[in-house]
């Protein structure tokens, strides 16, 4: 069913936090002094079981989806992580993807991969130890999640996407070491412009690298050509090094907002279904689920929400909508 929200979107890409926990603490996500070691995370009870979200994602089908992406907080927190992968394998026709930091990959790949897990994205900010350990805040060093990467390309994913969140004064002198490290291996890094996601990140338009710079910086040591997007709605603007050395990917939302063509909604771990990543009021599906609704009336809430979605949040993002109350990003997953 082609579902249109009032600026003509359809719906393809559905994004499923399973856990609002995370063993590191990123500045930029999860900061220390917010979620320290005594937060109050959710209770098992209060996360929606593996049946529960099996049972929407086939609602969401209905929509047209096809793409499926597991976050968090770190999925591979979740215990039995990899028996939700092999719930949502057995529908037909969807891919699925994870967003992980890495940090319990080794241990997790190989049954990932065997329950039907088709790509992983992995967040690595920097290179360099200092650099990477203060970003994490939790000292975990950068060789344990290249150990993961390693891993991962063992078990058979590739290409495996890099995603790298760009601070002004935090990592910008790692653009280019990140581009030569990840060049020629098949893999394709994404640098993604510092967002104001939440209310916690302290963040300021100052810290931004915008994504003109990035391409510049790079081009400067390895030139880069522009190519056409694989898809409406893709994320990252591609650029191909023009030696054939692989593409990097830019994830400019800040500085050239893609609101026009955003096909992505996102459920929380606790059943909440957010339109934007810049939301604030969920719509309780949990709620629904637990109280014996059908899926047609399921399905008939989420056809209500889309059509009446009025998200653009990055294209009229200023000082004062920066301000407003948002929902953190290790809520509902990147």
């Amino acid at each position: 069913m082609n579902v249109l929200d009032t600026l003509g979107r359809p719906l393809k890409d559905l994004r499923i936090s399973v856990t609002d926990k995370c063993n590191f603490r990123c500045t930029y996500c999860m900061p220390k002094e917010i979620f320290g070691h005594t937060y109050n995370f959710l209770s098992h009870d209060d996360l929606l079981t593996f049946e529960e979200i099996t049972r929407l994602a086939h609602i969401f089908t209905r929509f047209g989806v096809r793409k499926i992406r597991l976050t968090g907080g770190e999925p591979l927190l979740r215990h039995g992580i990899e028996n939700l992968v092999r719930l949502l394998h057995k529908i037909p026709n969807i891919e699925i993807a994870m967003t992980t930091n890495a940090s319990l990959l080794i241990k997790k790949v190989g049954v990932l991969k065997e329950a039907g897990l088709d790509r992983l994205t992995i967040s690595l900010d920097s290179l360099d130890e200092t650099t990477f350990k203060s970003i994490n805040d939790v000292g975990f060093p950068v060789a344990k999640v290249l150990e993961g990467i390693r891993a991962a390309e063992e078990a058979g994913f590739h290409p495996l996407k890099i995603n790298m969140v760009v601070q002004r004064g935090v990592n910008e002198k790692d653009i280019v070491p990140m581009a030569e490290h990840f060049r020629g291996t098949g893999h394709i890094l994404r640098y993604i412009e510092f967002m104001d996601v939440g209310t916690t990140n302290g963040w300021r338009m100052d810290d931004v690298v915008p994504a003109g710079e990035i391409i510049k910086t790079i081009n400067k040591v390895h030139p880069l050509i522009p190519a056409d997007p694989h898809y409406r709605g893709e994320v990252a603007s591609r650029y191909l090094y023009k030696d054939g050395g692989g593409e990097i990917g830019i994830i400019a939302s800040v500085t050239q907002p893609f609101c026009r063509d955003c096909t992505r909604i996102r459920l929380s771990a606790k059943g909440g279904l957010y339109t934007c990543l810049f939301g604030v009021d969920p719509f309780d599906l949990r709620g629904m689920l637990r109280s014996g609704a059908t899926d047609d009336k399921i399905f008939q809430a989420i056809v209500k929400i889309w059509e009446a979605r009025v998200d653009h949040y990055s294209e009229i993002r200023s000082n004062k909508t920066s301000d407003l109350p948002k929902v953190e990003m290790s809520f509902i997953g990147g």
